[in-house]
């Protein structure tokens, strides 16, 4: 391997923080390559939170390593690349797919080894159980609003897989207007194909409350 890409992130509450700075991920990453012997090309996410894996720089790596221009993406702390384990499942599933490799320096987890690639598929297993945890939970709350008499039912043309993404947002702690936004930002269709928004989140929601 020769040529990654060193992303580094700060949001905005975090940018006065030490050990969290720009200055310290690159010092970081520049070591490890140096190291390894490898060419890095940098991006930076600068106010941008890890909620959402929507962010300027982030989205021009993945399109870089997608190209084959790049080998891997690497980060100084796995949580500058995204703090939902979801969310890293769906990026090393992608990794996979697309002949990349993913290094987070803290945690050792490099796909390019035999162990990091051990670490990284534990991960996505907790990632997986967590998703079947939230749906086990979603089913249960539903089941009993049932026994009390409650009509329970999803919006006519909403989609199973749109259903679940809701949930399991909402679960997460994410604020409605927070919610809406994801899913946007994922593209998640809506019953009749428009805008996700607070309301329509809160609506679906309450139907089933």
């Amino acid at each position: 391997m020769n040529r990654v890409i060193g992303y580094t992130r700060v949001s905005t509450e975090e940018q006065g923080r030490s050990g969290l700075g720009l200055d310290a991920q690159r010092a970081a990453i520049e070591a490890h390559a140096t190291a390894k012997g490898w060419e890095v090309v940098w991006l930076t996410d600068e106010g941008k939170s890890a909620k959402s894996l929507d962010r300027p720089a982030l989205q021009t790596a993945l399109s870089t390593l997608k190209r084959g221009q790049a080998e891997a993406i690497v980060v100084a702390k796995l949580d500058r690349l995204s703090r939902s384990m979801q969310d890293f499942s769906s990026l090393f599933a992608r990794a996979k797919k697309e002949h990349w490799s993913l290094i987070a320096i803290d945690l050792g987890v490099d796909t390019t080894t035999a162990t990091g690639k051990l670490v990284a598929n534990v991960m996505g297993s907790v990632a997986e159980w967590e998703r079947e945890i939230i749906g086990e939970r979603t089913s249960a709350a539903l089941k009993a609003a049932q026994a009390r008499g409650i009509k329970v039912g999803r919006p006519r043309a909403l989609s199973r897989d749109a259903e679940t993404r809701l949930y399991e947002l909402r679960a997460h702690g994410l604020s409605f207007a927070k919610v809406a936004t994801q899913l946007n930002a994922e593209r998640v269709e809506t019953a009749h194909g428009g805008t996700w928004h607070a309301s329509t989140v809160a609506r679906i929601l309450n139907r089933a409350a």
